[in-house]
C-alpha cells in the first residue's frame, strides 16, 4: 500500500510539472496571448519599397504595426487593409495587370487583384473606406523615406474570422525621382482629378501569412523577393489545451510505468516484516 500511494503521489506531481515545461507559461497567460500575424510587403510599381507589418489580434482589438522604407521622404503614404471579409479569393497584383499599358500599375487597376478598401490605417480619426484617401490623416515617410506605424482599432467579427484574407497595401510612388508627388511624373490620379496618380497608385503590398509570431523584427526590415513563407497556424487556447491532454497523458503514463517497477512490501501475519 505505501508504494501505490507513493506511485498515485507520483502521478500527481508530474502533472503540472509536464504542462508547465510543455507550455511554457500558464493557462491565463495563453488565453491573453491573442493570435499575431506577419506580412511582408513586396513592392509595387518598381518603387523598391518594402517591409514588415505585425497584425494583432486580441479579442476584437486589432493592434496594425508597421515599419516600411523605400517610401517618398516628406510624404503621406495612403495605407490600406484590402480583401474580403466574406471569404473571396484576393491577392497582391504584379506587373502584368498594368493593363493599359502605361508603365504605372494604378489603384483601379491593382483593386481588381486586392480587392476594396476594408480598413483605412489612418493615424488619427475613423478608420473607415470612406477615409482611403484622407491623406492628411495618414503617415508621413521621414527624410530616408522610412514609414513607422503602430495603432490599435476596433474591428468586427468579420475581421477577426478572415484576417488571413486580407492584405496591406501601401500607395505612393516616385517616378520622375523629385522626391515628391506631382503631376509630371504619372498624370492625374484616376481615384481624385485633384490628386497625382504619384499620391494613389500602390508602392507595396503583403499578404498575411498565417506565421505565429512575437513582434516586428528587430535591427532590420525584411525585403521581399525572397522564397514565400510556409502557412503556419498560431497557437491559440484551443491548441494549448490539446497540447495540455497531451503532456497530462504522457506524464501518468510514465509515472505509471515507474511505480509498477518498485517493487511492494508485503506484511507478515506475525507483524514481522
Amino acid at each position: 500500500m505505501i508504494v501505490k500511494c507513493a506511485g498515485r503521489l507520483v502521478v500527481l506531481a508530474a502533472v503540472p510539472a509536464a504542462v508547465f515545461l510543455t507550455l511554457g507559461l500558464s493557462g491565463p497567460a495563453l488565453a491573453e496571448s491573442g493570435k499575431t500575424y506577419q506580412i511582408d510587403l513586396a513592392q509595387l510599381n518598381a518603387s523598391g519599397s518594402s517591409g514588415t507589418v505585425m497584425l494583432s489580434l486580441k479579442g476584437s482589438q486589432l493592434t496594425v504595426q508597421i515599419e516600411s522604407e523605400g517610401m517618398v521622404p516628406g510624404q503621406p503614404s495612403a495605407q490600406h487593409l484590402h480583401g474580403s471579409t466574406k471569404g473571396h479569393d484576393f491577392h497582391c497584383p504584379d506587373a502584368t495587370d498594368d493593363t493599359d499599358g502605361d508603365g504605372v500599375l494604378s489603384n483601379t487597376e491593382a483593386t481588381h487583384d486586392y480587392g476594396d478598401i476594408n480598413i483605412s490605417l489612418t493615424t488619427a480619426g475613423d478608420t473607415k473606406a470612406t477615409s482611403g484617401l484622407a491623406v492628411e490623416r495618414m503617415p508621413v515617410a521621414d527624410k530616408q523615406g522610412k514609414v513607422s506605424y503602430k495603432r490599435t482599432i476596433a474591428v468586427g467579427q468579420d475581421v477577426v474570422d478572415h484576417i488571413k484574407d486580407l492584405h496591406v497595401v501601401q500607395h505612393g510612388i516616385d517616378r520622375n525621382k523629385n522626391d515628391k508627388y506631382d503631376f509630371g511624373g504619372a498624370g492625374k490620379s484616376e481615384l481624385d482629378p485633384k490628386l497625382p496618380q504619384e499620391a494613389t497608385a500602390p508602392t507595396n503590398c503583403g499578404e498575411v501569412k498565417g506565421a505565429a509570431v512575437g513582434s516586428v523584427p528587430v535591427g532590420g526590415i525584411e525585403t521581399g523577393g525572397g522564397s514565400p513563407q510556409r502557412a503556419a497556424v498560431p497557437v491559440t487556447l484551443r491548441d494549448g489545451a490539446a497540447i495540455t491532454v497531451l503532456a497530462v497523458a504522457g506524464a501518468v503514463a510514465v509515472a505509471r510505468k515507474r511505480a509498477a517497477a518498485v517493487p511492494v512490501r508485503r506484511e507478515t501475519a506475525g507483524g514481522g516484516a
